[in-house]
């Protein structure tokens, strides 16, 4: 089950912001581990070149990439790239995004625009790019990668107005898309992501409350009904299911693993 022997998968945000597993990078060792190929590519290149030594290091194979996803002629050399090198890109993975706290007022307009940007038009650029080559062989599945910010107007008691914004235009972009190119062969679905703990935690959330650690960390877990926050290997699974020949029959979804999360939530 969940044989991925012969595939090419392209994950984008396959690095990690600091020590530890963020979702990108234990999405693409997942698939590794599955039999996939995978075409890694992400901002930092040291941190898709760590990626890359650990899939290497478990016997798998994997080729290292740089590129920022927001920009247009970078993600096109990066398929052509994967394309050159294997011949083909079975499971497209967009897994770039952060948070940026702010309101319509307290918000620059030059957050916001990056908000979208960094959440939104890089899911876009990865599919206008990859879906050509979906629909040539055709087959395909594309995972972006979402949040319950999507579902909800805060998460842990803060507005972040972009960045839910652009999740929730990440789930029209997702039903949009597969419904597109569902005669085509090419299955689009979305993993929505509660409460995890990823090194974005220490290295970007704290810094961005001006808490410690060990407290936010305590929060977080307290907040989850299931009791404790989830990990990137939470996002993973979610993300090779979605993307193996098991879900075939599965296009068009949001797959929420939040721990029971936005179903506690007052409505």
């Amino acid at each position: 089950m969940l044989d991925f022997t012969g595939k090419v998968v392209f994950v984008a945000g396959a690095g990690s912001v600091g020590p530890g597993w963020g979702n990108g990078k234990a999405t693409a060792v997942l698939f590794a581990r599955q039999r996939a190929t995978v075409f890694g590519v992400d901002i930092e290149r040291e941190a898709v070149e760590e990626t890359r030594r650990l899939i290497e290091a478990e016997g798998g194979r994997a080729l290292a990439h740089q590129c920022d996803m927001r920009v247009s002629a970078e993600v096109k050399a990066a398929v052509d790239a994967c394309m050159q090198a294997f011949g083909r890109i079975d499971v497209l993975v967009n897994n770039v995004g952060g948070s940026a706290p702010g309101d319509p007022v307290t918000m620059s307009e030059e957050v916001w625009d990056a908000q979208i940007d960094h959440n939104l038009k890089t899911a876009f650029l990865g599919c206008k790019h990859v879906l050509p080559v979906m629909e040539t062989q055709g087959s395909g599945a594309i995972v972006n990668i979402s949040s319950v910010a999507a579902l909800s107007h805060q998460v842990e008691g803060r507005t972040n107005v972009a960045y839910a914004t652009s999740k929730a235009g990440l789930a029209g972009f997702t039903r949009s898309t597969a419904i597109a190119y569902v005669r085509k062969g090419v299955r689009v679905n979305s993993v929505v992501a509660g409460t995890m703990h990823t090194p974005l935690v220490e290295h970007r959330l704290v810094k961005q409350l001006g808490t410690g650690a060990a407290e936010l960390i305590a929060q977080r877990h307290a907040a989850v009904p299931i009791g404790r926050m989830g990990d990137a290997w939470d996002v993973a699974n979610a993300v090779v299911f979605l993307a193996s020949d098991e879900a075939r029959y599965i296009t068009a979804t949001q797959l929420i693993v939040d721990g029971g999360l936005t179903a506690a939530r007052p409505g």
